[in-house]
């Protein structure tokens, strides 16, 4: 386990940061920019390790930043990667989508408390954003994976890529799925949702004061995170992966999805990501629920 665990955590860091550049790259393309290389984001993971920190912001600062990367770790390796299969399969026996729902919160409470403790006015303000943006975001997503479980009969991850051997869910329950996507649009930063780090408003929202090793573990824990909603939304809804190449496939429709997504609409206010949220696709998901 311990050997799987490590080469979980290794995949997570790789993927998420090749889909970070990727993100850079195309948005940049989309924008008629050239961006940089889809290996900038592995050498600024890098610098910023090797980079010493000299402010001292006090340890709920840091610990909120702790927070943030055991969440995401911990996330990930509850989450199966392939279907049938006994290795990358981590904690997910001694845990089921409730507890990676209830995980996935981690994050952003750990970035509220971290970066609420350092007084700076800019991630005072992403922090509000972001939690107030969270009501919205979990709610059409919850109520999808409840619609998911209940037609499942279970809430284990593997039980519920077994069940989707015949059809995907994706095609079985759809609305669950629009709602559970829009949702998952936000849960990835992408606009029109990505209101909490708003570079011309904010900033860098809560990431203003980071720095040295601490920016590059909130970065490496962003990365492994989104790859974990990817590894997620596979498992849910596209039957899961038999093998790392099928996953990679999957993952990276999902992910080029989510970009051309971000590089077309316009960011949305908070509370228009609010109203949406609720409005849009909270009502798609109960709508995909009441069939269930």
């Amino acid at each position: 386990m311990f050997l799987d665990v490590i080469y979980m955590l290794i995949l997570a860091y790789f993927f998420g940061f090749l889909y970070y550049g990727l993100y850079r790259n195309i948005s940049a393309r989309v924008h008629g920019r050239f961006g940089p290389s889809i290996a900038q984001s592995f050498y600024d993971s890098i610098k910023l390790f090797l980079k010493d920190t000299t402010i001292n912001f006090g340890w709920a600062f840091y610990g909120g930043i702790v927070i943030m990367a055991t969440g995401a770790v911990t996330t990930v390796l509850f989450i199966p990667y392939l279907n049938n299969s006994n290795s990358l399969t981590g904690f997910s026996s001694y845990g089921n989508l409730i507890v990676v729902l209830y995980l996935m919160v981690l994050g952003p409470l750990g970035n509220a408390i971290g970066i609420g403790s350092n007084g700076n006015p800019f991630g005072a303000m992403g922090i509000t954003r972001g939690l107030t943006r969270l009501i919205g975001l979990e709610l059409p997503f919850y109520i999808a994976s409840i619609g998911i479980m209940i037609a499942s009969q279970s809430a284990d991850i593997t039980t519920i890529m077994h069940n989707q051997s015949q059809t995907w869910n994706v095609f079985s329950h759809p609305l669950l799925f629009i709602g559970a996507f829009i949702s998952f649009l936000g849960f990835m930063g992408k606009s029109p949702f990505d209101v909490v780090g708003a570079p011309q408003e904010v900033y860098s929202g809560p990431a203003t004061e980071f720095s040295g090793k601490f920016f590059a573990l909130a970065l490496s824990q962003s990365a492994i995170f989104s790859f974990a909603k990817l590894l997620l939304m596979v498992d849910l809804f596209l039957g899961g992966a038999s093998n790392l190449l099928e996953l990679v496939i999957k993952t990276f429709i999902l992910f080029i999805m989510a970009v051309f997504v971000g590089s077309v609409y316009a960011r949305f206010t908070t509370i228009q990501s609010v109203e949406f949220l609720i409005r849009i696709p909270t009502i798609i998901a109960l709508v995909g629920l009441f069939f269930i």
